[in-house]
């Protein structure tokens, strides 16, 4: 096989590890410079920063599983289906609670607020990202898919 026909060998799973923990580091960043912030408009200030940042990867971090990952998954494993629907369902409420969360930085709402966001985004995320490793790891080992694994989970 010429080097240019070769199949790109990705460790699905592992690369999916990885983005999720990256994520989830992101995440504590953003609520410790909410913590850190002095009342309301320093502390919006640095959120609205590292917000933009976290929000935009874990935004993009779906898209690529649903428009990439997710597709392949099903196709090579269609007894799976209905678990990748649960997780797009996932999916939409994480973009409603970022959303949410965009919202209230916009109108520099109090820390107190805003840490509530973040509060409720973790526990989601958090819950989202579990039942997504305990539900997909195991065919990621396998999967079968050629593509650049920042297309696919997103650039983070």
């Amino acid at each position: 096989m010429v080097e240019g026909d070769k199949a790109r060998l990705v460790a699905w799973g592992r690369e999916l590890r990885g983005v999720h923990d990256r994520l989830r580091a992101a995440l504590r960043v953003t609520q410790q410079a909410l913590a850190d912030g002095e009342p309301a408009e320093p502390a919006t200030r640095d959120l609205l920063l590292f917000c933009h940042g976290f929000c935009s990867a874990l935004t993009a971090h779906h898209r690529g599983e649903d428009g990439e990952l997710f597709p392949a998954i099903a196709e090579q494993h269609p007894e799976l289906r209905q678990t990748l629907s649960y997780l797009r369902q996932d999916h939409s409420m994480i973009a409603h609670l970022l959303a949410g969360l965009q919202a209230a930085v916009d109108r520099t709402a109090p820390p107190t607020e805003l840490a509530r966001h973040l509060a409720g985004l973790a526990a989601i995320m958090e819950s989202h990202f579990r039942y997504e490793e305990r539900a997909l790891l195991t065919v990621l080992e396998t999967l079968t898919l050629d593509a650049d694994p920042d297309v696919v989970l997103g650039p983070f």
